[in-house]
């Protein structure tokens, strides 16, 4: 028999996953709802809507036998759907969402609904410092609960952000923007890792993935999970949590929780900054404006002997 299906993922869903995967993921599009349906059936939940959500997977909300209400979440990538699943299991306990099933087969789980409906609940007041407090304790479970299966930041900076900076840097007509941009990028083997930091990271600290749970405080949602240095995360952080505002108050907010000094977060903010001003230029986004704001700030920041 046939599990019964919610039909085609929204348009919303299968123009995020075209515009972040290409033509290659038309097919999985078309089976998500099957790949749904079956972790559903599997697992005894009831099928209730989508949830036009995420850029790298399909979610829907489902209800178990006893009335409790979670999220199924289907990933294009197997290898993206390990890595987090794995994170978040190791996170358990933390300020995240718990995974209460997993079909490696399927690249399918269900998660903990947070705040009581997608999306989460109306958080609290400070939020700064609670962000900036749940990024801390996840660090702390990170650094007691190694999974050395997750790729490695030093990895990750000289395979994928290093060359991707220079390819831009070299193709793209930048204009007068060039001199900040060629600035910037002085500083990227000069990038270092304390050893004595390393952590699991979340790695993808923007707003979105920050929800509230039912008493209004934060959990961090959504990671794409990395072993290396914390200030890349609160470096992640200060950069595009928010592009408009507070990012020197977040800066100086990331130093004071944890503890390492501006001038060693600094620099990642320098280099994750520059990375997204080279896509936001290549790929015409409307942040651009933003990004570069933030990017110049970061530079006049710079000491002389840092240029």
């Amino acid at each position: 028999m046939t599990a019964q299906t919610l039909g085609e993922v929204p348009p919303g869903c299968r123009r995020r996953l075209l515009d972040h995967y290409g033509s290659s993921v038309e097919p999985w599009l078309r089976a998500a709802p099957s790949l749904l349906a079956e972790a559903a059936e599997r697992w005894k939940l009831s099928l209730e809507c989508y949830h036009d959500a995420g850029h790298a997977s399909a979610v829907a909300l489902a209800t178990a036998l006893d009335g409790t209400s979670v999220i199924l979440k289907a990933w294009f990538e197997p290898l993206r759907y390990r890595h987090e699943i794995a994170a978040l299991t190791m996170w358990a306990g933390g300020p995240t969402v718990d995974v209460i099933e997993a079909a490696d087969d399927l690249s399918v789980a269900a998660l903990e609904l947070v705040g009581g409906r997608p999306g989460g609940a109306a958080p609290l007041g400070r939020e700064r410092q609670m962000v900036a407090a749940a990024i801390q304790e996840l660090h702390s479970l990170g650094r007691r609960r190694p999974r050395r299966e997750l790729p490695d930041l030093a990895d990750f900076r000289q395979d994928v952000v290093v060359p991707r900076i220079r390819q831009r840097l070299q193709s793209l007509d930048l204009g007068s923007r060039r001199t900040v941009v060629a600035e910037a990028c002085e500083g990227l083997p000069a990038l270092r890792e304390d050893p004595t930091r390393t952590t699991v990271l979340h790695a993808d600290l923007y707003r979105a993935n920050v929800i509230s749970d039912g008493g209004g405080h934060p959990r961090l949602i959504d990671p794409l999970p990395l072993v290396g240095d914390a200030a890349f995360d609160w470096a992640f952080w200060t950069v595009y949590y928010d592009l408009e505002r507070e990012a020197a108050d977040r800066l100086a907010t990331a130093a004071r929780i944890s503890r390492i000094p501006v001038q060693e977060i600094t620099p990642w903010c320098r280099a994750l900054a520059v990375d997204g001003f080279l896509y936001y230029w290549e790929v015409d986004d409307p942040a651009l404006p933003k990004i570069e704001k933030v990017l110049s700030s970061l530079m006049a920041s710079a000491p002389e002997s840092e240029r």
